[in-house]
């Protein structure tokens, strides 16, 4: 098992490669922090594998985050070490990973962007009182009840009931079919966006669920098509999203789709082809990197340092991780509990709104309607 090492000392980047250790959870425990030294900080996602777009942006955010503290001074003086690990969007090797910065004295993790993986490494670090703030949105994570875990966006609750509204109660479409994966992401989505469709009288004119390696989806689509709906929701992520409308295009379907997160992001419209997504109506805390001032200098930054736009996953990671040195500028440098008691004492204006965080970790609890035209996300006014 392999990791990547990005060490932001004072703005230079060095990468290195070590095996992972096994260790136990806990057996190094996070009290205190060193009076010098670096301050370390883990970053988790996958880094290979499908879902390896998330850990790019993850990764992205969180150095940009991390490099304008170090260029700043750092927290009270002390520079921000940034350590990445590649998790390959397996939960197996994200425990392993959570068992091994547990061991080597870090003091909190962003990511994961994966639900599954966030979720198997959480009673890890609850035990090890490392705090961790992740992209994730199924509310499979606010079930797991750990004080130390905390999302950088909404739950798939809010994501959802703003789309049903939208599609719903403002468009006034009431047959609509969905189709949904099995992993995490997708089952949390499945059940937010069905709970708000039951909520309004609304039963689905079909509910197909597919597996997360799935490629083929003509059987699943062809029951769908049968049905002829007037919109069809796409819970899953960004490539099996992708797959999912080009085929449904394939087969003659050219009802508009809608989501969430994934739906919004470049890799979804690539994937899908730009004509195929037109339409595309999409729930969304960070439509576009032109929303306001804040997203404006966060999106030239972005440009300026990786050459390409910046979207809502490198927006989360920037937030969580401002939020993350924000707490430990506040508590002069507290870890363990200390650390997470400043974290949800955080009130931080970001990128993705007004951050407050409630006792389940969540800060952030409205998302914005969007509609792809001409190949790009648009705010519905």
């Amino acid at each position: 098992m392999s990791r990547q090492r990005f060490r932001l000392l004072a703005g230079t980047t060095v990468l290195a490669l070590a095996l992972t250790a096994c260790s136990a959870p806990g057996e190094k425990k996070q009290d205190s922090q060193a009076a010098a030294g670096p301050i370390k900080l883990a970053l988790i996602d996958a880094q290979s594998g499908q879902l390896s777009s998330l850990g790019a942006w993850e990764l992205k955010g969180a150095k940009l985050a991390v490099e304008e503290w170090n260029k700043a001074g750092g927290v009270n003086g002390r520079q921000i070490q940034l350590d990445v690990f590649d998790d390959q969007g397996d939960p197996t090797v994200g425990t392993n990973l959570a068992r091994k910065i547990a061991s080597e004295g870090y003091v909190a993790m962003i990511g994961t962007a994966e639900s599954a993986v966030t979720i198997a490494m959480a009673p890890i670090l609850q035990q090890a009182q490392i705090p961790n703030i992740t992209s994730g949105q199924s509310t499979g994570l606010v079930a797991v009840k750990s004080p130390f875990l905390f999302l950088n966006g909404p739950t798939s609750t809010t994501y959802d009931e703003t789309l049903a509204k939208y599609v719903v109660d403002t468009k006034g479409i009431k047959s609509i079919a969905m189709i949904s994966n099995n992993g995490s992401y997708g089952k949390g989505e499945h059940d937010a966006f069905l709970k708000a469709l039951q909520a309004r009288g609304i039963t689905p004119v079909a509910d197909q669920v597919v597996t997360t390696d799935q490629k083929d989806f003509s059987a699943a689509l062809s029951t769908i098509r049968s049905k002829n709906p007037e919109l069809i929701f796409l819970g899953a992520e960004e490539v099996e999203s992708g797959l999912i409308v080009k085929q449904a295009r394939d087969l003659g379907i050219t009802v508009p789709f809608a989501g969430a997160a994934p739906q919004g992001t470049p890799v979804f419209l690539n994937t899908a082809g730009a004509a195929n997504v037109e339409g595309t109506i999409v729930s969304s805390p960070y439509l576009s990197n032109d929303i306001n001032d804040a997203a404006k200098k966060f999106a030239a930054a972005y440009k300026a340092a990786y050459n390409e736009d910046a979207e809502l996953h490198g927006a989360k990671a920037y937030d969580g991780t401002q939020i993350v040195l924000t707490a430990l500028k506040t508590s002069n440098g507290a870890t363990g509990k200390g650390l997470a008691d400043a974290m949800r004492a955080t009130k931080y204006p970001g990128l993705l709104g007004n951050f407050a965080f409630d006792d389940t970790g969540v800060g952030i609890f409205a998302t914005s309607i969007g509609v792809i035209t001409g190949g790009s996300l648009k705010a519905v006014s």
